[in-house]
């Protein structure tokens, strides 16, 4: 499915604030049922491995 551009900014400035990497990993492994180290490990590979129009939206990206 596909989004014009107003509507992805739209949906994206009616979220809440992301729940934090340690909150998210913790998501990855217990729905996952790998461990913890590893659940880090594919989040922070996937962070790396953002966009640059993602790093640009959201600069924090950049950290790890």
């Amino acid at each position: 499915m596909a989004f014009s551009q107003g509507a992805i900014k739209r949906r994206m400035s009616n979220n809440a604030a992301h729940p934090g990497f340690d909150k998210a990993s913790s998501s990855i492994a217990s729905r996952q049922g790998i461990s913890q180290q590893r659940a880090d490990a594919i989040l922070a590979a996937s962070t790396r491995a953002a966009s640059a129009k993602a790093k640009a939206a959201n600069p924090r990206l950049k950290r790890v």
